[in-house]
């Protein structure tokens, strides 16, 4: 059995193809560049990837980057294993660069109530980067709870649970090339 087939048949629906997403990702690179080149004193960009769900996106938006940047990674937990956050936001692994007077952009896989993403600006606003700004592969902004500015947002989507592309349900689904809205069946039972 094709582990790709049985993954997809746990989706309702395919939302966002891979094509789609290759595009809008290249499109968001060459945005960012064009932003960033206008000042001649930026010479790099710190790409900020938020663990685990940001990788593949983090990946394909720093090839469509066409100047300097250095990656670093944290991790932050509001989810754990269920569908809905908990509210409480964890720093589980901390960046390993200093980002004081860099230029920073925090790269997510989604954004939803905002609580999370929130958070974290105001932790690395206290690192006094130069300048910190966030890209999303996608946004819901029906759900957020917190007006939250976001930078570069990829696509908006419904509210639907939404896997793929690096976005998860209890660690599966990451490796979808595409985005899809999970099948309630899958998580009703948190």
């Amino acid at each position: 059995m094709n582990t790709s087939n049985s993954m997809i048949s746990d989706l309702e629906k395919i939302v966002i193809n891979k094509d789609e997403i290759e595009k809008r990702v290249i499109e968001l690179g060459q945005q960012i560049k064009s932003d960033y080149s206008q000042n001649d004193s930026i010479n790099e960009i710190v790409l900020v990837c938020i663990l685990r769900g940001a990788v593949f996106f983090l990946s394909d938006l720093a090839r469509a980057i066409d100047m300097p940047v250095i990656f670093d990674f944290i991790s932050v937990s509001s989810y754990g294993d269920s569908s809905k956050s908990s509210g409480i936001v964890r720093i589980m692994k901390d960046l390993d660069e200093n980002i004081e007077g860099k230029h920073v952009i925090i790269v997510e896989d989604i954004i939803d109530t905002g609580l999370t993403l929130n958070h974290l600006v105001e932790v690395l606003n206290a690192r006094n980067p130069a300048s910190l700004k966030i890209c999303t592969l996608l946004s819901k902004p029906k759900r957020r709870k917190i007006d939250i500015k976001v930078d570069y947002i990829g696509f908006e989507i419904d509210d639907f649970f939404a896997v793929g592309y690096g976005l998860d349900y209890a660690g599966k689904y990451r490796n979808l090339p595409l985005v899809g809205a999970l099948d309630p069946k899958i998580y009703s039972k948190d």
